[in-house]
């Protein structure tokens, strides 16, 4: 339906006309220029070939405009075409060009009618600030290396990755074929939350989920980029010395990056919001499926624009919902849920210990860790609770889930305290993940007994850690006068067949006076300290197994990522 009625058309003004407008096809042109007007209509837009600036024709016109634009480079033409735009269409906005050369008078006589008049200085002005400042250096950076790839890049997110990581990578994918790329969306581990199998099911993205045990399928590939997360072989399975082109996160890197191209903006709430701004200064119309995937990942990674939010967050999702297909994401926020799911929250509500305001619970063996995080989340709506962990084994491996609200206490510093000599762990103030390898721990082959480790040990630093950060959220815990030591020893005890002898992660009391066997303490200092030997001093993580950015960030049903440290989470 057309809307916008402009009033000629010159080179600087049909620029103007194109920031301004998302759509040409709702623009009507009254132009006398015969060359400009065949070269409007093979553009598809409605042209009439008559003199702007006189009423009458203005009065034929069979629609009403909600804006008119008066866009020739003629001074006096246009003052004319805007005094008989007001006195035909006396309610519409109406912008006015001044032109070039125009006098005080012309533009005094523009401004009394028009509701905005733009002059040529202030055109050339946002043109040179956004071509000259960072963000258009940026922008010139990256169109450089995108056109400098001789043939197939290769845009990878992070392991298992959440909506902001994939949207991100659609969207450089699109720049990049811009610039005569093939492109391939890749991502090693999988998809397995449902609401994330739905965002990519529902709009169609062509994604390779990728084997880290065949390496030899990454020699299709002529050039890689990263996006959501910055080195390679850290949260994802790249072979860590793999060349990296392009790098784009919103992520603090720990660490110097090293690519060719390396956009590292920790200022906004999500990675979706660079490539929209990107998108925006390549002048590209943002099809519906990639600006209803950037709107989600900025909703999500922003925790419905309530977690480390920017301006810059709020004003790429106001240039992305005009687009965007409202209906399909309400479809993607509302997916089904797993039997698996419902089951881990379940036996996650029944397991749960708490001390102070903090909630946690162990889930045993799963497969799906998404769960754990919508676990966490859901836990924390319980009344007096301000932070949860949720952890459980996945395939030989602990992973932990936490979630906190308020700002009394830095999640992710704190996961990382606690398990970051053990294993790897990182997030957001208010979530955060970890994961720890079960490693050759055995306690007499018993399933329970090793539970019980499990849980005394992660349990023990996650609450150590919370206390030496923080004592508002567990108030005086191990001092407070309520509180029971005797019980606390007897709940996180490891047993053996009924002895009475009590051993908790780190430390002994004998209540016999029977020996503990050597191996049974070596596997508890091993997992407790990280070092196979039981030496004093625990080995710091390999860089390759930074911590894991815990969560989606998708509210009550977030999924689950492992991202670098101080990523902010995962899904």
């Amino acid at each position: 339906m057309l809307s916008r009625l402009v009033l000629g058309l010159g080179p600087t003004a049909a620029d103007l006309l194109d920031a301004i407008s998302d759509d040409r096809g709702d623009l009507a042109v009254v132009t006398q220029d015969e060359h400009r007007a065949e070269t409007l209509r093979a553009d598809g837009i409605n042209v009439l070939e008559a003199d702007q600036t006189d009423p009458s024709v203005l009065a034929d016109i069979d629609f009403h405009p909600e804006s008119v634009i008066v866009a020739s480079e003629d001074p006096e033409r246009n003052a004319d075409a805007a005094t008989a735009a007001r006195d035909c269409f006396p309610d519409v906005f109406l912008l006015a060009y001044a032109g070039r050369g125009a006098t005080a008078d012309q533009r005094e006589r523009l401004d009394s009618v028009a509701d905005r008049l733009v002059t040529p200085e202030a055109v050339v002005t946002d043109y040179v600030t956004q071509s000259v400042g960072d963000e258009g250096t940026r922008t010139r950076q990256l169109h450089q290396v995108l056109r400098d790839i001789d043939d197939h890049l290769a845009v990878v997110t992070h392991d298992n990755p959440d909506p902001d990581a994939i949207a991100s990578a659609v969207a450089l994918g699109a720049l990049a074929e811009r610039a005569d790329c093939e492109v391939t969306i890749c991502y090693y581990g999988e998809i397995s939350h449902q609401e994330n199998r739905a965002f990519v099911n529902l709009l169609d993205f062509d994604l390779r989920n990728l084997d880290a045990d065949s390496p030899d399928e990454l020699d299709a590939f002529d050039a890689f980029a990263l996006v959501d997360h910055s080195r390679a072989g850290v949260n994802d399975q790249l072979p860590p010395e793999t060349p990296i082109d392009i790098v784009i996160d919103h992520h603090p890197p720990r660490v110097p990056i090293e690519a060719r191209f390396v956009d590292l903006r920790s200022g906004v709430g999500a990675t979706s919001t660079l490539l929209v701004d990107y998108l925006r200064r390549f002048n590209i119309d943002i099809p519906t499926p990639i600006a209803t995937g950037l709107l989600f990942g900025i909703q999500v990674d922003t925790k419905d624009f309530r977690r480390e939010v920017a301006a810059a967050d709020f004003e790429a999702a106001a240039h992305l919902v005009t687009n965007a297909d409202m209906a399909t994401l309400q479809r993607i926020e509302d997916p089904s849920v797993s039997p698996e799911t419902l089951s881990v929250i379940g036996r996650a509500i029944a397991n749960r210990e708490q001390e102070g305001s903090v909630l946690l619970t162990g889930v045993g063996e799963i497969t799906d860790r998404d769960a754990l995080a919508q676990a966490a989340d859901r836990l924390l709506d319980l009344e007096g609770v301000q932070a949860t962990m949720v952890y459980g084994v996945v395939d030989g491996t602990i992973y932990a889930s936490a979630r906190a609200r308020g700002a009394d206490i830095d999640l992710g510093e704190a996961l990382r305290d606690a398990f970051g000599q053990i294993g790897s762990a990182g997030g957001h103030a208010d979530m955060a993940g970890a994961q720890i390898e079960l490693g050759m721990i055995t306690v007499d082959e018993r399933e329970e007994s090793l539970e019980e480790i499990v849980r005394s040990i992660v349990t023990d630093r996650f609450l150590d850690a919370i206390q030496s950060r923080s004592h508002r959220l567990l108030g005086r815990v191990y001092a407070r006068a309520d509180y029971d030591v005797a019980a606390f020893t007897e709940s996180t005890a490891l047993r053996r067949d009924g002895e009475d002898t009590i051993t908790t992660a780190g430390r002994t009391s004998e209540a016999s006076g029977d020996d503990i066997p050597e191996d049974w303490n070596t596997d508890v200092t091993f997992l407790e300290n990280g070092d196979e030997d039981g030496s004093d001093e625990p080995e710091q993580a390999d860089d390759a197994a930074e911590p894991p950015d815990d969560e989606s960030e998708q509210a009550d049903d977030s999924p689950e990522t492992l991202v670098e440290p101080d990523d902010s989470e995962p899904p």
